[in-house]
């Protein structure tokens, strides 16, 4: 089972409050990110992206590599 939570350190401490399903666990692995974005924040990147000049090459340069692929049936 895979758990993720957002947790207030206090103190240079974590406190993970773990459900039932971990009882008989003995290890589990914890990840450590203090640097995450929110949902809101990845969309306003994503709406910057639709208009930022280098992005969108990279997207017709893509685009124009399948191309002469795009009708063909394998």
């Amino acid at each position: 089972m895979t758990l993720k939570q957002i947790c207030d350190v206090k103190n240079h401490q974590l406190i993970i409050s773990l459900p039932d399903s971990f009882t008989d666990k003995k290890k589990v692995l914890v990840t450590i990110e203090d640097d995450f974005e929110t949902h809101a924040d990845k969309i306003t990147l994503l709406k910057l992206a639709s208009s930022d000049p280098l992005f969108l090459s990279d997207v017709k340069e893509v685009s124009d590599d399948f191309n002469s692929i795009e009708h063909e049936t394998l």
